[in-house]
């Protein structure tokens, strides 16, 4: 069927952590099985990265939709300089 996917940037200064919810990524492939959407992060935010909840400081470079739901998946800001937007790819 149909992938329809939603995103909206994500904004974070230094050192923040957000939880992404269902109004950031949030996406539809026409079932109802939201531990087989899984999303890919192809270009990871450029001040910290995509981390498990469950695994503090290892980015990752992928989670499922089921993550999102449980609110299991955060960007996290590296503390570097420059705050600003970070768009999920």
């Amino acid at each position: 069927g149909d992938i329809v996917l939603l995103a909206k940037p994500v904004t974070l200064t230094e050192g923040d952590r957000v939880t992404l919810m269902t109004d950031v990524p949030v996406a539809t492939d026409g079932t109802s099985k939201p531990e087989k959407l899984l999303y890919a992060v192809s270009l990871p935010p450029v001040h910290g990265q995509i981390e498990h909840i469950n695994y503090p400081g290892v980015p990752i470079s992928s989670y499922s939709q089921l993550d999102v739901v449980a609110q299991k998946v955060s960007d996290v800001h590296d503390n570097s300089h420059g705050a600003g937007k970070e768009a999920l790819r």
